[in-house]
């Protein structure tokens, strides 16, 4: 497994809109955002930290059902 990039919170989110991920609302520091995929619709939420760290956002990657290779390629 590759190593998960410290990214700020804004480029995080941009590569999870390029995968198709919509901000739904954000409350404070927290961004939520979902996707719909076939017959579920995906929910997680983006801390807004600079930068987000490592464990997070792997978290992050995993609830999103994305690859930290996939993700990387949509930054």
């Amino acid at each position: 497994m590759s190593k998960i990039p410290s990214l700020n919170y804004e480029k995080v989110i941009k590569a999870l809109q390029r995968d198709g991920w919509v901000i739904v609302r954000q409350k404070g520091s927290h961004i939520r955002l979902q996707k719909h995929i076939s017959n579920e619709v995906l929910k997680i939420i983006v801390p807004a930290h600079k930068p987000i760290k490592r464990s997070t956002l792997s978290h992050i990657l995993k609830q999103a059902k994305i690859s930290p290779e996939k993700f990387r390629g949509k930054l």
